[in-house]
C-alpha cells in the first residue's frame, strides 16, 4: 500500500505546473500585424507584459530596431501576477512594408532579452486628401525650351 501511495504522489508531482522562480516575462503576443494601413494613419499598438514569476520584474530597456519604431516601457517593477503595457509607435509617413522589432531587456529569469515584432504595409494616402502623399506634377506635354 505504501508503494502504491508513493507511486501516486510521484505521478501527481509530475503533473503539477511549476511556477518560475524569480521574475518571469510573458507577453500577450510576439507580433503585432497592422495589416494594410494608410500613410499618416495611427501607427500605435500595445503589447501586454505579465510577470508570471515569484519576484518583481524590472524592464530596464526597450529599444526599437530603427528610429521609425519608438517603444515606451514602464520602468516601475511589475509585481508577480501583475501586468504592464509596452506601447509601440511606428512612423506611418513611410510608404511600404513594415517589418521592425523591439528588444526588451529585463531581469526575467526565463528570457532576459525578449524580441517582439511589428509588421504590415503602409499604402500611400489618397492624393485628394490634405496631407496626402506628395505627388509629382503631371507633364503638360509642351516641348522643353532648349537654348
Amino acid at each position: 500500500m505504501k508503494q502504491f501511495l508513493t507511486a501516486c504522489l510521484m505521478i501527481a508531482g509530475a503533473f503539477t505546473v511549476a511556477i518560475a522562480q524569480g521574475p518571469s516575462i510573458s507577453l500577450d503576443k510576439d507580433v503585432h500585424d497592422y495589416g494594410t494601413i494608410s500613410q499618416g494613419a495611427d501607427g500605435g499598438c500595445e503589447f501586454t507584459v505579465t510577470n508570471d514569476g515569484t519576484e518583481p520584474l524590472i524592464i530596464s530597456r526597450c529599444k526599437g530596431s530603427c528610429g521609425c519604431t519608438v517603444p515606451k516601457c514602464e520602468k516601475t517593477p511589475i509585481m508577480p501576477g501583475a501586468t504592464s503595457a509596452i506601447s509601440v509607435r511606428y512612423d506611418t509617413k513611410r510608404i511600404g512594408p513594415i517589418n521592425k522589432s523591439v528588444t526588451i531587456t529585463s531581469n526575467a529569469s526565463n528570457e532576459p532579452t525578449k524580441v517582439i515584432r511589428i509588421k504590415g504595409k503602409v499604402e500611400a494616402s489618397d492624393i485628394n486628401n490634405a496631407g496626402g502623399a506628395p505627388v509629382k506634377p503631371a507633364s503638360t506635354g509642351a516641348p522643353l525650351n532648349k537654348e
